[in-house]
């Protein structure tokens, strides 16, 4: 009986490795090879000329918490910088950010990618949100106003890295 199972167990296993062949007409010519599709490039941003971009929306800060971890572009971020993140804008694109609530205003340079919450659109490093006078404040309203591409990509003009109204 033993025998009887291993045979049976053995031509389950062998069968069960077998692959129907299905033979292709000989009439039917081989289609020829493919030719290589270049990659796409990246999507452009969409959206105006950076140096053309303004939006209104709510900010928000990040601190301590992810001082010193790796930004977008590439840098450690500094929660004591002048820096934010922006979900379409270039990296390194200079953008004055002003607290509609206060009349305060700070100019940031675009360091990282974010927010991941879709109802806001712009996150501050602590010393932005600070000169903004929003530190306590978990979100607040904003306005933004690209003021320089440094990038390369666009002919905005160069300022100041900081300037606040008291």
């Amino acid at each position: 009986m033993r025998a009887l199972l291993l045979w049976l167990l053995i031509v389950l296993v062998v069968g069960g490795c077998a692959t129907a062949r299905v033979s292709t007409p000989p009439s039917t010519p081989a289609p020829p090879p493919r030719a290589a599709v270049p990659a796409p490039s990246p999507p452009r941003l969409p959206g105006p000329a950076p140096e053309d971009f303004e939006q209104t929306g709510l900010a928000s800060w990040y601190g301590r918490q992810h001082h010193g971890k790796r930004t977008a572009s590439g840098e450690a971020y500094d929660m004591n910088a002048l820096t934010a993140a922006h979900r379409t804008l270039p990296l390194g694109t200079q953008v004055r950010v002003t607290n509609l609530d206060n009349g305060r205003s700070v100019d940031v340079r675009i360091n990282d990618r974010g927010p991941f919450t879709v109802r806001r659109v712009i996150d501050l490093s602590y010393a932005a949100a600070q000169r903004l006078g929003a530190v306590g404040t978990g979100l607040f309203r904003v306005g933004l106003k690209t003021i320089a591409d440094t990038t390369g990509q666009g002919s905005a003009q160069s300022v100041p890295a900081a300037t606040s109204k008291e």
